[in-house]
Formats: structure tokens, C-alpha cells, sequence
């Protein structure tokens, strides 16, 4: 038999089923009802529902089929007028046969005892190797899983183990040392660069937290409609399921589990955990889905993650996950915790249903992921089950136990107040620097703009100094002009001055030689013997080469044969030093020597 699509709403004095049976005989169709319990039947279909609330048939039932959509509408009058049904749209729960909400288990194990017939006792074989007995205790394994109802799942699947969760070997790791090597993890994580970077770069942050995921229009109108008729109970209109979500709900299997006190603390406190990781998902994403959906939920989950079942408060759930926040996801900003924190408080206190859907949702991400499925059956499979049996009243209760919990940045043991202080010190500092910097750039540039005033009127001076070094240049090149005519002079008028200072008149031997730099010849006629005439010519020359070398001692040297012509002093023929070791440029020889006549000759002529 198919199980149809359905649906149920309800107004103060009736009850509505809505039946979808498509190709169904509509000629041919029963129902049954009486008290909790909805019956109908039209081939292939068949549809039994236990109902929250009493129904009663008094005449003003009816029903209707609509070809074109082939749904079958059957309005049901209450016993109760006025009677609210609760969780109508827990479609699973509703599925349920009554006798199935009892507290036995849906599984038990039977041990059949092994009885030997007295033909196997005949065929026995006495002679079989006995060992002495050792008593064995097989090896404890730790629970997890939703209610801590699972062990041994991880041992069959190693392969998928390191891809869906962190903790390895599981089985054999008791809940304590779970939270501590979750908690050494975590700190060894963490990365204080990486939270100081969205910390003070929070833009992309500022961003996502605009977003507005659907249960926020419904919980304003929950509240608005609340401050109004002050009625405290779930209303279909403010959470719609779509068809995809009542089949996901219809697919279940639908079950009871038992549960003992400590065991629904914890399924409570995940379930906390679980919805705090997946409004984070939604809020990063915009409600878009991607592949890191399903990294995102079971990685901030610790319930998921780690398998943690050692909470002890709603605190301690908080903690974990403003920590694991802190610690991998992309965006590592202590503000989405709290928006997270807020949401999850938003989809309690919006009632079951919303729980429910948001629950669908996650199962259907980690469906569409390969190693994450196994979540599934672990966690959120019976998650989606419980839930629709849960009293609304013990929702509401943890939710405000919830809103009364508080979250600081202090709790989660990561010294981020020390380090956002220790950044914005290192901030101001640098934008003091920064400052004092701009301060210097204008200094400088002052000192740059005197420089280059100081260069301009240097570059003027430097001009004129060119100007007045031009004009050195000239009276140096008319000096040497005057030096090379003089040594023109020296090579036409020195034989006849020499031949009259001398008192000589014969020229029997002539002499020619160049002096100087070459370019000036000294032709020197004599009588006279060879040695008197060859120390004549050395001193002539050494007194050529000193002229020629060092032109500017010329007007020394013409005033000094002033002063001798004036004063002629009769010393040796030589190059004397004075008292500090210097050598004069030019000393008077006692004979008359025409260079000196001439260079005063010279003079005169200027």
C-alpha cells in the first residue's frame, strides 16, 4: 500500500484532512473515524493517523474530491469545540498507530536456547580437545549517537571516519577525555592573527550580519500576533513546510526512544548545539548552500564533531561553540556567535515547527554529502522524529533557560579581550608614528624648499664665479700669449744681447738649441772657449725651463732684476733654499744675463 501525501488544519470547530491520491478510484474510497484514530483507504492508498485531539461523528462531517488536483478534502467536527490540536503538522508523529506509544522497545532480543535432541547427544563426539574455560569480558565501548543509544558504528566504517568527524576511535574513548583532547585542539587552532584581521577588518562581517533568514518575519508576526490575542501556542501560518519537507517527513520511520533523565538532558543540549551551528551556516551563506555547508554545521558542533555528550549546562554549549567559531570557519568574529546565539533563540521560541525545519534542512545537506551522512543516521534522522513529539511546554522552557544564559568574550578561554587591547595599543601607536612622520614629511619638505632657494642663490653665485673664472681663463690665456711671444723674443733678439753683454764680437763657433717647450730656439754665437760657453748655456736653460714651468714668477723675477740692476749683488752662480726648505723660483746670477733684460724689456713694453 502507498502511503499518500497529506495534510491537516484546523479551524475552532473542525478538523481538515487534505488527501493528494492521484490516479486513485474515486468511486471507491473509505473512512474511518472515531475518537484519536483517522482511517482512509481508496486503491492503492491507504492513510492512518492518530490524532493530537478527539473527533466525533455528529452529521456535520463532509467530504469532497477535486478531479483536476485528485485530492480528497474531509472536514472532521471537533469533540471539544474550540480545542486546539497541537503539532498537526508532525506529520511523522502522526503516522504512528497508537498502541506504539508505549514504552516497550520497538526492538528486542530474543535468546533462543540450544536444546540438543537426542540424536545430536548420540552423535557427539566425546573425544573433542577440551580447553580450560577463560572467562573473556569484551571490550567497553563508549556510546554517542542521539540519547547515547549508539556504539560500535565507527569500527565498521574506519574509511569514513577521519572525513565526518575529529576524534579518532570513538568507541574506545570515554566522554572525558573527549572534551579534553576537543578543548587542546581547539587552543592549538586558534589564530590570533586570523581573529585580530576580522576584528578590525569587520566589513565583509558588518555585511552577512544583514542578512535576514525567514524565521525572523515569523517571529515578528508570532509576537505581534501574541501581543494581541495572547495565545501561547504554535500556529501553522507562521512556519510553512513545503512538499519537499512533508515527503522528507513522510520517508521516516517513526519510533519512541527511552530515555532516561541524564540522556534527555544531553539530547536537549545538542540539540542546542546542533541549531546554533546552522544558523551560523545560514547567516555566512545568506541562506545560499554550498559545498562547505556541511563542513560548516558538524565542524562548530561539538555534538557532531567530537561526539560530545559531557555538557552539563547551556553555558558550557555556548562556550564550545563560541569557541569553535573562534577556531576554523572562514569568518572568525565573536559578532556571529552572538548572532547565532540570537537566532537559535528566535527558532525556539517559534515552537516545534521551526525546529522541524530547520532539522529537515540539515538533513537534507547532509544527505547531499557523501562522508556526512552518516550524521544522519547517528544524529539528525531521530532528531527529526523526537522532536515532533516533544511538549511545547519543555521547548519553551529551554528556550528561556537559553535567553537567560549570557556569552563574553571573557568564557571562552582565548584571551581575546588581551588581545584586542594589545592591538589597538599597537594601533595607536603606529598612528602616532604616522603622525609624527607626516610631521617630519612637512619638515622636510620646508628643509627641502630653503635647500633648493639656497641652491638657486648658489646657482647664481656659481654663475657669476663661472663668469669671473671665464675671465681668469682669458687673462691666463693673454698671459700665456704674453709668455709664448716672449719666448718668440727670446729665440730672435737673444744672440745679440748675450754677444754685447759678453763684450764678444767674433763668431768663430755658433751654437743653436731649442729651449722651453720647443717651440722657442736660442741660437747663441761665441768666440769664447767651450767650457765657459757650455756653463753659459746651462744657465740659460734651467732659467728657460723655470720660466717656461711656472709663467706667474715672471714679475718676480722682473722685479728682482730691477733691484739688481739697481743693487747688483755679486754671489755664486746657483739655486739657493730658503730657511724652510723651499727653493727659490729664480735667483740672480752676478753676470748679466739678457733673459733678465729682456723680461724687463718686456715689462716696460706693457
Amino acid at each position: 500500500m502507498i502511503t499518500p501525501a497529506f495534510e491537516l488544519t484546523q479551524d475552532p470547530d473542525f478538523l481538515t484532512v487534505k488527501i493528494r491520491v492521484p490516479y486513485a478510484r474515486a468511486s471507491e474510497f473509505d473512512i474511518y473515524f472515531e475518537g484519536e484514530d483517522f482511517k482512509f483507504y481508496a486503491k492503492p492508498y491507504f492513510l492512518r493517523l492518530t490524532l493530537p485531539g478527539r473527533i466525533v461523528e455528529d452529521g456535520r462531517e463532509k467530504a469532497s474530491y477535486n478531479t483536476d488536483e485528485g485530492t480528497f478534502t474531509i472536514r472532521l467536527p471537533k469533540e471539544v469545540p474550540g480545542q486546539y490540536f497541537e503539532g498537526l503538522d508532525m506529520l511523522t508523529s502522526l503516522l504512528a498507530p497508537k498502541k506504539s506509544r508505549s514504552a516497550k522497545p520497538l526492538v528486542e532480543e530474543i535468546a533462543a536456547s540450544a536444546e540438543l535432541s537426542e540424536e545430536n547427544e548420540e552423535e557427539f563426539d566425546w573425544e573433542v580437545e577440551q580447553i580450560p574455560y577463560e572467562e573473556s569480558t569484551p571490550p567497553l565501548q563508549h556510546p554517542y549517537g542521539f540519547g547515547n543509544l549508539r556504539s560500535g558504528v565507527f569500527q565498521r566504517l574506519q574509511d569514513e571516519l577521519s572525513d565526518v568527524i575529529d576524534i579518532k576511535d570513538p568507541d574506545q574513548t570515554p566522554a572525558e577525555e573527549r572534551r579534553r583532547k576537543r578543548l587542546a585542539a581547539e587552543a592549538a587552532k586558534f589564530e590570533p592573527d586570523h581573529y585580530l584581521a576580522d576584528f578590525f577588518e569587520d566589513e565583509a562581517i558588518k555585511h552577512l550580519l544583514k542578512y535576514k533568514p525567514w524565521w525572523i518575519d515569523a517571529h515578528k508576526k508570532m509576537t505581534a500576533l501574541q501581543g494581541e490575542s495572547h495565545q501561547d501556542h504554535d500556529s501553522p501560518a507562521f512556519v510553512v513546510f513545503s512538499e519537499e519537507e512533508k515527503e522528507q517527513m513522510r520517508k521516516f520511520t517513526n519510533k519512541s526512544y527511552l530515555l532516561d533523565k541524564r540522556s534527555r538532558h544531553h539530547v536537549y543540549l545538542g540539540l542546542i548545539d546542533i541549531l546554533l551551528a546552522y544558523c551560523y551556516e545560514i547567516c555566512v551563506n545568506e541562506g545560499d548552500k554550498n559545498v562547505e555547508s556541511s563542513w560548516n554545521i558538524r565542524k562548530l558542533s561539538a555534538t557532531l564533531c567530537w561526539l560530545e555528550v559531557s555538557f552539563s549546562s547551556i553555558h558550557d554549549v555556548l562556550v564550545s561553540f563560541g569557541r569553535r567559531v573562534l577556531c576554523y570557519p572562514l569568518y572568525r568574529h565573536f559578532g556571529l556567535v552572538t548572532r547565532a546565539f540570537n537566532d537559535t533563540v528566535m527558532i525556539l521560541q517559534l515552537g516545534k515547527a521551526a525546529v522541524l525545519k530547520c532539522l529537515l534542512d540539515i538533513h537534507k545537506i547532509f544527505t547531499e554529502s557523501d562522508p556526512a551522512y552518516i550524521l544522519n543516521d547517528l544524529f539528525i534522522t531521530d532528531y527529526c522524529i523526537w522532536i515532533q513529539k516533544v511538549k511545547s511546554k519543555k521547548l519553551a522552557a529551554l528556550c528561556e533557560s537559553l535567553q537567560k544564559t549570557t556569552l563574553s568574550k571573557s568564557h571562552v578561554g582565548l584571551e581575546l579581550e588581551e588581545l584586542e587591547a594589545a592591538a589597538v595599543l599597537v594601533q595607536e601607536e603606529e598612528k602616532a608614528l604616522k603622525a609624527a612622520g607626516t610631521v617630519s614629511k612637512q619638515q622636510l619638505l620646508c628643509s627641502e624648499s630653503e635647500t633648493s632657494d639656497s641652491e638657486e642663490s648658489s646657482s647664481t653665485s656659481s654663475s657669476e664665479t663661472e663668469g669671473s673664472d671665464s675671465d681668469e681663463q682669458e687673462s691666463s690665456t693673454s698671459e700665456d700669449g704674453e709668455i709664448n711671444s716672449f719666448q718668440g723674443t727670446l729665440q730672435e733678439e737673444r744672440t745679440a744681447p748675450l754677444i754685447d753683454c759678453n763684450g764678444l764680437r767674433q763668431g768663430t763657433n755658433t751654437s743653436v738649441m731649442e729651449v722651453g717647450d720647443g717651440k722657442s730656439k736660442v741660437s747663441l754665437q761665441s768666440t769664447t772657449p767651450p767650457g765657459k760657453l757650455v756653463e753659459e748655456l746651462e744657465m740659460q736653460i734651467h732659467s728657460a725651463m723655470r720660466l717656461s714651468e711656472q709663467p706667474e714668477g715672471l714679475a718676480t723675477a722682473g722685479c728682482i732684476s730691477q733691484e739688481q740692476e739697481e743693487n747688483p749683488v755679486h754671489e755664486p752662480d746657483r739655486f739657493s733654499e730658503d730657511a724652510a726648505g723651499k727653493g727659490n723660483f729664480l735667483e740672480v746670477s752676478p753676470k748679466p744675463n739678457p733673459l733678465l733684460f729682456l723680461c724687463s724689456t718686456n715689462e716696460d713694453e706693457d
